[in-house]
């Protein structure tokens, strides 16, 4: 699977340089799958609108080499830290809207959320048996 990574590196590498971004890709295999870290100077397009370039450059290799890993497995393109501080707001924001749900007992719905944000809110009340969460969309 680390070559997958490493070609999956090299792609992105060359894609960012024909695009003209300064920006420099390191990968890595992890238990979840390929994580990609970008540096440099352009970071701060990468990680506006929530980071959309980030999901269409995951989306973009999952299309590309997506056949080549095991169900469970993923890429992740990363900047700064962005994925880890938003993965840790969306964890602090359902546990917040938990608490609502107990205190109003009425349903907590979230904004527009990416398929990988909302796994990591139902993740992380997988835990809490007197809540169900659900997705649509």
């Amino acid at each position: 699977m680390n070559e997958i990574c490493q070609q999956a590196e090299t792609f992105l590498t060359e894609l960012l340089a024909d695009l003209r971004f300064d920006l420099r890709v390191s990968s890595e295999w992890t238990d979840e799958g390929c994580l990609l870290n970008l540096s440099g100077q352009d970071i701060p397009i990468l990680l506006a609108e929530n980071g959309e370039v980030l999901d269409a450059f995951e989306t973009l290799l999952f299309q590309i080499y997506g056949r080549e890993l095991d169900r469970e497995h993923r890429f992740t393109c990363d900047a700064d830290g962005f994925r880890r501080t938003r993965k840790a707001e969306l964890q602090a924001m359902a546990r917040f809207a938990a608490g609502n749900v107990r205190k109003t007992s009425r349903p907590f719905t979230f904004g527009i959320l990416n398929s990988t944000e909302r796994r990591v809110i139902h993740l992380t009340l997988q835990s809490e048996i007197d809540l169900i969460t659900e997705s649509v969309g």
